[in-house]
């Protein structure tokens, strides 16, 4: 009973961490992309906004995924690696994101979420942003494992 006390305490631990990183991800999409994100996705339905969205907290949780994976069983140490890896992958998915920005005409948050007028269509930046925030994903974690 004690290994199951144990076992469902270091799922909230991790879980606690995992959240507190994807609201991060959605901080850091909030304050790239023009507008209120939540007005976008969830009142106006604009799909670049959610693409850019979706694709940040799946590349975050693939990270969070593989730093508990690799945690050797130790609750304190794999906490840390699971934050500190997770908050490497934000920062880098924001220097992909401003690289691509300044190659790419016009302002890339403004693009993405605004690609009709209206969001109801995704604008090709769109997948590439989307590709590298999950390239970015997977790098960090294979740097974890």
């Amino acid at each position: 009973m004690n290994d199951i006390l144990n076992e469902v305490g270091a799922t909230f631990a991790y879980g606690a961490v995992g959240i507190a990183l994807m609201a991060l991800g959605y901080l850091v999409v909030e304050v790239t992309t023009p507008g209120r994100l939540g007005k976008q996705i969830w009142t106006e339905g604009n799909r670049g906004a959610a693409l850019l969205l979706a694709a940040k907290l799946f590349g975050i949780g693939g990270i969070v995924f593989t730093a508990i994976v690799t945690s050797d069983n130790d609750l304190s140490d794999g906490l840390i690696d699971t934050a500190v890896f997770g908050g490497c992958g934000i920062v880098l998915m924001i220097i992909a994101f401003l690289l691509l920005d300044v190659v790419t005409p016009g302002k890339l948050g403004a693009t993405l979420v605004d690609a009709d007028g209206g969001g109801k269509a995704i604008h090709p930046a769109g997948w590439v942003v989307a590709a590298a925030d999950l390239g970015v994903a997977a790098i960090v974690a294979g740097a974890v494992s």
